[in-house]
């Protein structure tokens, strides 16, 4: 099935007449619905009342699919089949938010917006279904995975004869009320003189504890050969390494 000639005329002089967002929006409408036609003609063997030996099975109507995008939402027919089942490749099941809005909703979500705002932030975004509370733990969990892996990646195929410690503070979300948290960082500088995070850890406070813990993990996902540590002379990392008063105050604070 090829794109109706009639429609994508009409929209293409609406568009050089300087069409405003619903040209644009009815444009991704068109184009979309007819690439999901056209892919299941292919899956079916073929089209709309063709007659064809390579059929394998039949249309059995269609359901609606709302689309969100950033030129507002689009409703979709996905055509049902009589045997199997279809789902354009193009879209993603359970996707309801494009992955531009992703980035979008995560970063809410980062700096601690309400999920009620984000709802709004959606909506001004051009998206009238807006996002459910669900939808924003659904996405953020991709967060989170994408996070958790960067954390417990393998450390043991490159070497860092360089590491810098340090810690900062940050506001968080703890039930109803705003914490300090303690953030520690560990950043190694490789043998060719780039530099990579190699992990992070939060706490309640900046303790010997917590820095214990962060080491250890650094040393269990491989990392080794370290040849110098660049340092504050905070007592929880200088318990941490059981160094002396004298020792610890050897290090020095490196600043961006």
């Amino acid at each position: 099935m090829a794109l109706d000639k009639d429609a994508l005329s009409e929209l293409l002089d609406a568009l050089r007449a300087g069409g405003d967002l619903d040209v644009l929006r009815s444009g991704m409408q068109l184009v979309l619905q007819s690439l999901i036609e056209l892919e299941a003609a292919e899956a079916i063997g073929a089209g709309r009342y063709e007659r064809s030996a390579e059929r394998v099975t039949h249309r059995n109507g269609a359901r609606e699919r709302l689309l969100s995008t950033k030129a507002g939402d689009l409703e979709l027919q996905i055509p049902k089949l009589r045997h199997g089942a279809f789902f354009p490749s193009l879209l993603e099941p359970r996707r309801r938010i494009d992955r531009a809005l992703w980035a979008v909703v995560m970063e809410a979500y980062v700096h601690g917006v309400s999920t009620r705002k984000v709802d709004d932030l959606v909506r001004t975004l051009g998206i009238d279904a807006g996002v459910s509370k669900s939808e924003v733990s659904r996405i953020c969990a991709g967060l989170d995975e994408h996070v958790g892996a960067f954390r417990d990646r393998s450390l043991a195929s490159i070497r860092f004869p360089y590491v810098f410690l340090d810690a900062t503070y940050l506001k968080a979300h703890q039930g109803p009320h705003v914490v300090s948290k303690a953030v520690v960082i560990a950043t190694g500088v490789r043998e060719d003189g780039g530099r990579e995070v190699l992990g992070l850890a939060v706490g309640d406070s900046e303790d010997g504890a917590l820095w214990t813990a962060f080491l250890r993990s650094l040393r269990a996902r491989g990392l080794a050969g370290v040849k110098l540590v660049i340092s504050d002379a905070h007592e929880g990392l200088r318990r941490s390494f059981k160094m002396t008063p004298a020792a610890a105050s050897r290090g020095s604070r490196r600043r961006g």
